[in-house]
């Protein structure tokens, strides 16, 4: 008789409370769970952290419980590009970012007889959160009085507002409407870039695709970046685009670093064309150190990191348990299913 019940492993580090939660959602549930064998953490939403130097018996230990995984939370720390030969009885993995393309790709799962879902939509309100920030440090002209400040120089000088301004959302799924509402409470108008059309509804003010960005480039006095990284979206943001804009824009990368040419952003920061670029993500992580981003005034770099708060682990849990009540019936499909032909 088949055995009902699923074995679902924790493959990075979770709180307590939540690993019980996960094995409360259902009785089929069995979950293996050892926070000695995962990396150390750096804070508690770390699904990266240091590795540690397993024993021989402990690597044992974690291939044993790989081989027995029917669902893992998270991919495989120490080998996931040998995930299938280690994980035969492997039907799902929940990731625990957004953008799980890169992942899968760089695994060799882009083929693989598996489902994955992503965590996308979890961490909407800290990037929208960011992005906010970022556009209002270089709107309200913070650089001009931090560096007042420093050099002790009292003048008065008009600043700029938010208000009455329009931006250019690419990518209008969950993080860049939330930061589309987010900004309609300072009087910015949005335009949501999706793939393929849809109707304008808030809190978009248009909407547009992909391919017609260039009409509405030039009315974009902020640009948003917050869509996937796929072949379609890989080098989106270049010279051409960013001349296009209106001389002293803001650019908001929130997606994946290669969908801006890096170097033709540099160029339009160190000339005025771009008035500040507020960037969670690079083309290469951790940035290159001879890049002129890292000494440039009108950035604001985060070292991929603007959605690391306390709140992640949970709501990514939330999902999950989502996810399983769902598998377990078989009677819905999973939410944020990726889909291996879009990439995303």
């Amino acid at each position: 008789m088949p055995d009902p019940c699923v074995d679902v492993l924790v493959a990075s580090y979770l709180e307590q409370d939540l690993v019980e939660r996960i094995a409360r959602s259902d009785p089929r549930v069995r979950v293996a769970y050892a926070p000695e064998l995962l990396p150390c953490p750096r804070w508690p939403s770390d699904h990266v952290g240091v590795p540690r130097e397993l024993t021989a018996d402990e690597h044992d230990r974690w291939t044993s419980m790989l081989h027995t995984a029917d669902v893992m939370f998270d991919f495989d720390w120490r080998h996931p590009d040998r995930t299938l030969e280690q994980s035969p009885n492997l039907k799902w993995i929940q990731a625990t970012s957004a953008g799980a393309g890169q992942l899968v790709e760089k695994f060799g799962l882009s083929s693989a007889p598996l489902t994955v879902t992503t965590a996308a939509g979890v961490h909407a309100d800290p990037l929208a959160e960011f992005a906010l920030a970022g556009i209002l440090h270089f709107a309200r002209g913070l650089p001009r009085l931090v560096a007042d400040r420093h050099t002790r120089t009292w003048r008065k000088q008009e600043t700029t507002e938010l208000a009455g301004r329009h931006a250019l959302i690419v990518g209008a799924g969950k993080i860049g409407s939330r930061t589309a509402e987010l900004l309609r409470c300072f009087a910015v108008t949005s335009t949501g870039v999706a793939r393929t059309p849809r109707p304008a509804c808030a809190p978009f003010d248009a909407t547009t695709t992909t391919d017609r960005i260039a009409e509405h480039l030039p009315t974009a006095d902020i640009l948003v970046i917050s869509c996937a990284l796929t072949d379609a979206t890989r080098g989106l943001i270049g010279p051409r685009e960013l001349d296009a804009l209106p001389r002293g824009a803001l650019v908001v990368n929130l997606g994946r670093g290669p969908i801006i040419d890096e170097d033709a952003l540099a160029e339009a920061l160190s000339t005025g064309r771009v008035g500040g670029a507020v960037l969670d993500v690079t083309t290469t992580e951790p940035l290159r150190e001879d890049s002129p981003l890292w000494t440039a005034d009108n950035v604001l770099l985060s070292p991929h990191s603007a959605a690391n708060v306390p709140s992640e682990n949970g709501k990514i849990v939330d999902l999950f348990v989502e996810n399983l009540g769902r598998y377990l019936s078989g009677e819905s499909a999973l939410i944020n299913e990726f889909d291996f032909d879009a990439g995303y």
